[in-house]
């Protein structure tokens, strides 16, 4: 029983400060906004993170590290079944982070902590990211370079960056493209990776 309490307070932690990070951002949101959202007190904050800067850190790691392996996993069956195919490589980067956009489980509050990485000048998380994810990045660009050897490592890292605010957009679901009445989310979510897959392709190889 114990096990399972410790679980539950970590979870609804991070999912409190999940949603308090995407209204309020990370410097707008207090820990004793996070206690009181998660019904906690602060003794189970510092037990289960040690601070707020590792809260932070945590509330990406919950989901990251788990979309980083599905990336992973896909880039390598990518590679293995349709070697020097650039869309294929594209779609296992795309595919894992508009799903976890459509998980119902505080996906959408994540999207927007995303864009709030973006728009934050948070230099510790910052760093957090690269180190702890920065390969899958790295790996991705060398399937790419393989595909297109006439791409400069500048040129590459540049459509690279794009690519990833382009899906950052099309994960949060910001666009002028809404999904019609009658379409099931997961099928209007496999028509945006479609576009965007065809559309990073274009600009990749231009």
């Amino acid at each position: 029983m114990a096990l399972s309490t410790h679980f539950s307070t970590k979870d609804r932690i991070l999912s409190a400060a999940e949603e308090l990070f995407a209204q309020h951002g990370f410097s707008g949101t207090s820990l004793r906004q996070v206690t009181g959202r998660a019904d906690v007190n602060i003794a189970a904050v510092n037990y289960h993170f040690g601070s707020k800067e590792n809260l932070v850190n945590e509330v990406f790691r919950r989901r990251m590290d788990d979309m980083s392996a599905q990336r992973l996993a896909a880039l390598k069956l990518a590679t293995q079944t349709h070697p020097a195919e650039l869309e294929p490589i594209l779609a296992a980067f795309i595919e894992p982070a508009l799903a976890v956009a459509q998980d119902r489980q505080g996906g959408a509050a994540f999207v927007r902590v995303v864009a709030r990485a973006y728009a934050e000048k948070n230099d510790s998380l910052r760093k957090f990211l690269s180190e702890r994810y920065g390969h899958v990045l790295r790996d991705f660009a060398k399937a790419i370079a393989v595909c297109l050897p006439e791409l400069s490592k500048e040129e590459l890292y540049w459509r690279l960056d794009f690519l990833a605010g382009a899906l950052t957009y099309a994960m949060a679901d910001f666009g002028l493209i809404k999904r019609p009445n009658g379409t099931l989310e997961k099928a209007h979510r496999e028509r945006a990776a479609r576009e965007l897959i065809r559309f990073s392709a274009a600009g990749f190889q231009s």
